[in-house]
């Protein structure tokens, strides 16, 4: 009997060490296949929003032109603690910023977030902030730009955010540019449909899938991390930048394909990407470079030129987690939210 156990016990261990290994690793697979994603509440009139810079550092203005935004929507501003901190070019130290990030996500008296502006440091609050923390409070995080990080979090916690203008720009038109009209709808449950005219380099098709995305080097700059999205199975990714030269964007597009992203696709939308230079790189142009990476790609569907990305009314929201439909026609493209 002894000798019976003193065999089979290795061979027992072996095989348990096994399955625990392919548990172990076909986790995270698994839980990203079963990846869905909850909305959370609708805004009402008389809702409050935390208004926060988990970025840059921001001005009096910009809060001020955030709170009369959110004023004139019926909504009640709510300029967190650390709102107006600075720290070498940032709204706070990383502390104070994610401090005011977890406030206006625990109070259950805030319904959304805002941030004032984007630049750079979000990702600073990511490593405060463990990504569950974003699915046990559930609520709209608005921002794009360098506030892609935080939707980042709230999509690999299955939570949906917008991608949208801040406080900033929203005063650029007293909020009611067509714009802030929509992300205003989007707030309060109505969402749009989009149609924008059709782009020489689009490729034609249909997608269907989750829609995630935002600013291009943020997107990148969190590869490999819990919070990166571009590993999620069946995206409609979209993505815009600005001050991003050629070359940057070359480099990222190439490590996007050699991790096997732009190959499984449901759908590319291609935003506006400003103040770079051109032509470089034997490129007439971005688009004329992103559709020379997607060219070996026939079956992925991009539409190019869509109006999303820094400037203020071709800016606008896009709902992060959302169950998308992209239709790259002819004519025009139609993209719709269900």
């Amino acid at each position: 009997m002894s000798e019976l156990l003193n065999f089979r016990t290795p061979e027992l261990l072996r095989r348990w060490g096994v399955l625990l290994f392919l548990f172990l690793f076909l986790q995270p697979f698994v839980s990203l296949a079963q990846q869905t994603f909850r909305m959370p509440p609708l805004l009402h009139p008389g809702d409050s929003v935390a208004i926060i810079s988990p970025s840059g550092k921001a001005t009096q203005a910009m809060v001020d032109t955030g709170c009369v935004a959110l004023r004139k929507w019926g909504l009640v501003p709510v300029p967190m603690p650390n709102v107006l901190r600075s720290w070498h070019g940032y709204g706070g130290t990383p502390e104070e910023r994610a401090a005011d990030v977890l406030q206006a996500l625990r109070d259950p008296s805030i319904k959304a977030i805002i941030a004032t502006r984007g630049g750079d440091g979000a990702p600073h609050v990511l490593a405060r902030i463990p990504v569950d923390t974003f699915a046990q409070y559930p609520k709209w995080i608005i921002g794009f730009s360098d506030v892609t990080a935080l939707l980042c979090a709230e999509a690999r916690a299955g939570v949906m955010s917008v991608h949208a203008s801040m406080c900033e720009a929203l005063g650029y038109e007293g909020a009611t540019d067509t714009v802030s009209r929509a992300l205003h709808g989007v707030l309060m449950g109505q969402w749009p449909e989009y149609v924008v005219p059709r782009n020489p380099y689009n490729n034609p098709g249909t997608g269907r899938g989750t829609l995630v995305g935002g600013n291009m080097s943020v997107l990148c700059g969190l590869a490999g991390s819990q919070y990166d999205i571009l590993s999620l199975p069946d995206i409609i990714l979209f993505i815009e930048d600005v001050g991003e030269n050629m070359s940057h964007v070359d480099r990222m597009l190439h490590l996007m394909e050699l991790r096997g992203v732009l190959g499984r696709l449901r759908g590319l939308i291609v935003g506006k990407f400003t103040k770079y230079k051109k032509p470089e790189n034997g490129f007439e142009d971005m688009y004329h470079m992103i559709h020379t990476y997607m060219s070996r790609y026939p079956d992925v569907p991009v539409c190019y030129d869509f109006p999303t990305g820094h400037s203020h009314l071709n800016n606008f929201p896009m709902v992060v987690g959302s169950q998308a439909v992209l239709k790259v026609g002819r004519d025009s493209t139609r993209l719709s939210f269900h």
